[in-house]
């Protein structure tokens, strides 16, 4: 039985109205685009111009142009980020990543236990097809989870908690999805920029992930998900904050109490509402160190 956290379309941060350079504002320095079913983030007050703002996620394969546009239009003709921030590496979020960073000369940013997905040095866990919920789901498999090579722009992000290029920012790590994941908050205003920690759409259903995007509460991508005790105290963490906006790697961003109160929920019922019922990650996770994948559970 699937379970999920239903959520009226009110409470949809307001992304109705969409720029020349196709992105929707969500705030007056936050903004997202959805490549086909995935979101990036570009954050920093429009026109400002070159290095003053930066890229969270890049996106799926052959996007690099359709960024390059939006930016350009957003905050002027050769603009470059300051810094691109990866929430993970993952394919559909680094598909633009080297082009973009080579031609941008952008330092690149993630947590030291994701740099040898994005240097070359490992690949990530299988996929797993077996956990239900639709098709995304059953064409796990085929998705490629090798590495990109993106080491001489590569740096990891501070110990500190700070984030390059964002002053007021901090970086979080909510593992689970993947061993370095990481979401980035801003506390003077709430602001949360999730990554695939928790997703605001059903990720499985090819439908719902591409079209639909129904506003629901969910756990992380199941299908890519290796450690979901680690994804719960994620998700645990993320709602303790109390988050007034969150912009997510899947689905609408959403806003308000009652997304507060959805998130609390997720976070409380975890087991029941996110994890799959059967699956390769589910009795054990996979493990990893800053060399990459240590242990793999077998296939169910």
């Amino acid at each position: 039985m699937e379970h999920q956290i239903s959520l009226p379309d009110d409470i949809r941060a307001d992304a109705s109205a969409t720029n020349g350079d196709g992105t929707h504002p969500i705030s007056r320095d936050l903004a997202f685009k959805t490549l086909i079913f995935v979101n990036i983030g570009f954050v920093g007050v429009p026109h400002t111009g070159d290095r003053q703002w930066v890229l969270v996620d890049a996106g799926i394969p052959g996007s690099a142009g359709s960024i390059e546009k939006a930016a350009a239009e957003r905050f002027g003709a050769g603009a470059r980020p300051a810094a691109i921030l990866m929430t993970h590496g993952h394919f559909d979020h680094v598909g633009a990543l080297k082009e973009l960073a080579e031609k941008w000369e952008a330092p690149v940013y993630a947590h030291p236990l994701e740099l040898p997905y994005l240097d070359g040095r490992a690949s990530y866990p299988p996929a797993d097809p077996t956990v239900g919920g639709g098709l995304m789901a059953r064409l796990a498999g085929l998705y490629p989870t090798g590495p990109v090579d993106v080491g001489r722009w590569l740096k990891p992000l501070p110990e500190d908690g700070s984030v390059p290029g964002l002053p007021g920012w901090r970086w979080l790590h909510t593992l689970g999805h993947s061993p370095g994941h990481v979401s980035y908050w801003r506390e003077s205003d709430r602001t949360l920029i999730v990554g695939d920690a928790f997703v605001t759409t059903k990720a499985e259903s090819a439908y719902e992930a591409n079209f639909a995007q129904t506003p629901e509460m969910h756990g992380p991508p199941r299908y890519f998900t290796p450690d979901w005790v680690g994804a719960k105290r994620s998700v645990e963490t993320l709602a303790a904050l109390e988050p007034a906006l969150v912009l997510t790697g899947h689905g609408h961003p959403l806003k308000d109490h009652k997304m507060r109160a959805a998130l609390h929920l997720l976070a409380s019922d975890f087991e029941r509402i996110a994890v799959p019922a059967h699956g390769r990650y589910v009795l054990e996770p996979a493990r990893a160190d800053e060399s990459g994948p240590t242990y793999v559970p077998p296939k169910v």
